[in-house]
């Protein structure tokens, strides 16, 4: 076994292992030596990437997919009690290790970053990973999308630093112990988990007070949810933070769009530093200003880290551009929550001078539509003209009259252009009908709607 490999996870079995999160820690182990196996419900690039460092990727969910003399099964909160794998753990007696316990075990005798918050976990997470290596640091990630190619959202690097997404949702980012914790903003999102802020607010203090002795808490100044978090901890933990405010340790200064890119100016130390975000948009200029002062906390030159920073290109569906045709830009966001879409289409606007801006929406999960579902309306109402897909219901039943009409309507309300479609097949056509050269299409959700930027592109190239 390669040194730091868990003896416990030196043979795992991983259910689901093409998620995002799942897939990452599965390609860690295998780079540091275990023998690595697992199940997915279909085949894809992902699992393929998989199977070219050793692994074994079942297609299904079968007991004869769990090989008896596995160390442990690995889950995440998405696996039900029911998966006949589990059910067969069980009777083997073989340990069940949740996917975030997983990772804490990698991340043993490093030194971790932790990045949480509501939005831009991945893209900031993904900034640090790659201004880190190109300061050729070799750190070890785990990021919740892929940077360049499938399987490339982790790595075992050969550095002492680790730079991990930590999850909210499930309160899984309670077992890290990070040197550096990021929290970007604090905002009330999974509503099948957290009835309240109170109790948001309650489980990001739990994960600072996870911080090492001598630690550091980087924090957004801007958005109220951080601003009231720090405001709870009093002082109990290092504290940095950053933004436009004037009380900001690390003050953002200006953001100048220039096109694609960004130039920013942030006061460091009593003294102005100028680096380049080579991705459009505020919130991203935001994300780099949080990788910086993280970095800088761990103990990386400022001047080093922020010219790295402009090796940060993108990450899958953060605002990706999967083509043109007859001169229409297609665009995959990941955006699901309103304040993401709000500031995703506001970026693009920036880009998009006097552009089009055409969206595909897909929600993304029942309560977070009854819950949020005006907001989306309400953020839907910054593109030129929309369509509206049923809800993806990714891990959750249909919730009696909770469908995408609250968005529809709410949009309508906002004086937006909004048309349901509820078969997807139907969508390509629909663009097409739609779309002019100049215009910009987004595909939009934390679903499937991915899937419909490659079919959009041929329909308009037909």
């Amino acid at each position: 076994m390669a040194p730091g490999l868990p003896t416990a996870m030196d043979r795992p079995h991983f259910i689901g292992i093409g998620g995002a999160g799942m897939s990452g820690i599965a390609k860690i182990l295998a780079q540091r030596g275990a023998q690595v196996a697992g199940s997915d419900a279909k085949d894809s690039a992902t699992a393929q990437a998989l199977r070219g460092l050793g692994v074994t990727v079942h297609l299904g969910h079968a007991a004869a997919h769990l090989a008896d003399d596995a160390s442990c099964v690995v889950v995440s909160s998405a696996i039900r009690e029911d998966n006949p794998e589990l059910r067969r753990a069980a009777e083997l007696g073989i340990p069940v290790v949740h996917r975030s316990d997983a990772l804490a075990a990698l991340m043993d005798g490093l030194r971790p970053i932790a990045v949480a918050g509501t939005h831009g976990k991945t893209t900031t997470t993904s900034m640090l990973a790659v201004a880190l290596t190109e300061l050729g640091r070799e750190p070890s990630y785990a990021i919740g999308g892929d940077l360049d190619a499938p399987g490339s959202n982790a790595l075992h690097g050969a550095g002492e630093i680790f730079v991990a997404e930590a999850d909210e949702s499930d309160r899984s980012f309670h077992t890290y112990a990070p040197e550096v914790a990021i929290i970007l903003n604090v905002e009330l999102d999974h509503h099948a988990n957290y009835a309240s802020m109170e109790e948001i607010h309650a489980s990001f203090e739990t994960f600072v007070g996870r911080i090492v002795p001598g630690g550091t808490l980087v924090i957004s100044a801007d958005h109220e949810g951080a601003r009231e978090l720090t405001r709870r901890l009093d002082g109990s933990v290092r504290t940095v933070t950053y933004g436009e405010s004037a009380d900001a340790s690390v003050r953002v200064l200006s953001v100048v769009p220039q096109g694609l890119k960004s130039e920013v100016t942030v006061e460091l130390d009593g003294a102005p530093l100028t680096f380049t975000v080579s991705v459009p948009g505020k919130h991203y200029a935001h994300n780099a200003v949080a990788a910086l002062a993280a970095g800088v906390a761990l103990g990386v030159p400022a001047a080093e880290l922020a010219p790295a920073l402009a090796a940060y290109t993108g990450v899958k569906r953060r605002l990706q551009l999967m083509g043109e045709a007859a001169g229409v830009q297609v665009i995959d966001s990941y955006a699901h929550h309103p304040t993401e879409m709000t500031a995703d289409l506001e970026a693009m606007r920036s880009a998009a001078g006097g552009s089009r801006i055409l969206v595909v929406f897909q929600p993304h999960l029942f309560s977070r539509t009854r819950e949020l579902g005006k907001e989306m309306g309400h953020a839907l109402a910054l593109a030129d003209a929309s369509l509206v897909l049923d809800i993806y219901p990714a891990r959750e039943d249909p919730i009696p009259g909770v469908t995408s009409e609250l968005i529809i309507e709410a949009a309508r309300a906002a004086g937006a252009d909004v048309t349901a479609v509820h078969d997807a097949a139907e969508v390509p056509a629909a663009v097409a009908g739609m779309a002019k050269p100049g215009d910009l299409v987004l595909t939009m959700g934390a679903g499937d709607v991915t899937d419909l930027g490659p079919r959009i592109l041929d329909r308009l190239s037909n």
